[in-house]
């Protein structure tokens, strides 16, 4: 990790412009949310080098020049367009706002999921409650509410959380069944997404998830749906409950971006119960994105941001962790590392634990 060891290399005055875009960075989000809800950087982006004029873009898009005018002035001021006499051109900031699918995935799950919530970050960081989930309802936690969400909401929500994970699947896969598994135990395995890959990638492999009922009902008609639900198995149980069971004896267990969602000491008791259901062959996949393991200042920034997330929306007390954090956890649990991989996917670490000696 070659960022953040060092002052940034940038003038007072632009360190100035810098603190004014932060000042009004929640203009500026709902600014980009417009212009691409309402399709207006899709439309400049269509006339080409070109660009479109302010009576084009209102007369195609039937938007006032008022609707149409504020939104393109500031989109002159954040880089999204830029003018050439008095026709707009869709500029690179622009156009990966609009073309990429990592930035469509992330505004989206801010848009929909995070942004009222956000407003609650103050009391969220100082009760280590989701204080922002009341937006939505009455839940402790943003897990067992998941299949509740208003549809737009769970949409995107799930879209961002399989949009990461899916990048990994097809390295993944091959690593997994290297060890030749039997029976994989999904803990937290929410809608099935990893069950499925891991039954159409090898044909005998049982998978067990073990999650809340009402996502384990949503996997359960996604393996129907997929022919599976013979191979397929669900395992009620609350993950944070001593006393709810926990699959015993598996020969592999598989923990994706799922300890993230848990604070320290939860993370160590959860480690300590699949080392307790463990047996002297299993092998433990936990597969995380941790922040210092990203090879790119742009993906760090993104994982950091993530954090508060689940501070004000999920559960108040868990983020995307250091990766020495997770490695110290693991060895207090009674487990040892014996395979690291980094750089899968879209920035994802796979570690392999077994249980001590």
């Amino acid at each position: 990790m070659a960022f953040y060891q060092s002052p940034k290399k940038i003038s007072a005055f632009d360190a100035k412009f810098e603190a004014q875009k932060i000042a009004f960075a929640p203009v500026t989000f709902q600014v980009a949310h417009c212009l691409l809800k309402f399709g207006i950087l899709d439309f400049i982006d269509k006339q080409g080098d070109e660009g479109a004029s302010l009576t084009q873009i209102t007369e195609a898009l039937s938007l006032s020049e008022y609707v149409v005018s504020v939104l393109i002035d500031m989109g002159l001021g954040m880089g999204l367009v830029w003018q050439n006499q008095d026709h707009y051109i869709l500029d690179k900031t622009g156009y990966f706002l609009l073309h990429d699918d990592m930035a469509t995935t992330n505004l989206n799950f801010i848009q929909d999921v995070c942004y009222q919530g956000l407003f609650e970050l103050d009391k969220s960081l100082l009760s280590s409650k989701p204080e922002g989930l009341k937006v939505f309802g009455d839940w402790d936690t943003i897990y067992p509410a998941l299949s509740q969400l208003p549809e737009q909401a769970k949409k995107s929500w799930f879209e961002f959380d399989h949009y990461y994970s899916d990048h990994a699947f097809p390295i993944l896969l091959p690593l997994i069944f290297e060890h030749q598994p039997k029976h994989l135990v999904d803990i937290g395995g929410n809608t099935g997404k990893w069950a499925l890959a891991c039954t159409q990638f090898n044909a005998d492999i049982e998978v067990t998830i073990m999650d809340f009922p009402g996502q384990l009902a949503v996997a359960k008609q996604n393996a129907i749906e997929h022919g599976v639900e013979q191979r397929v198995h669900g395992f009620a149980t609350d993950l944070l409950d001593d006393n709810s069971p926990f699959y015993q004896g598996a020969d592999t267990y598989w923990m994706s971006q799922f300890l993230d969602c848990f604070a320290k000491d939860q993370i160590l008791a959860i480690l300590k119960r699949a080392a307790a259901a463990m047996n002297s062959d299993s092998q433990l996949f936990i597969l995380e994105t941790y922040w210092d393991r990203q090879p790119f200042e742009a993906s760090a920034y993104c994982v950091n941001a993530t954090s508060l997330y689940f501070t004000a929306m999920a559960n108040g007390n868990s983020r995307m962790y250091h990766s020495k954090d997770m490695l110290k956890l693991i060895s207090e649990a009674g487990l040892y590392v014996d395979q690291d991989t980094d750089d899968i996917g879209l920035g994802h670490t796979l570690l392999r634990c077994k249980l001590k000696p």
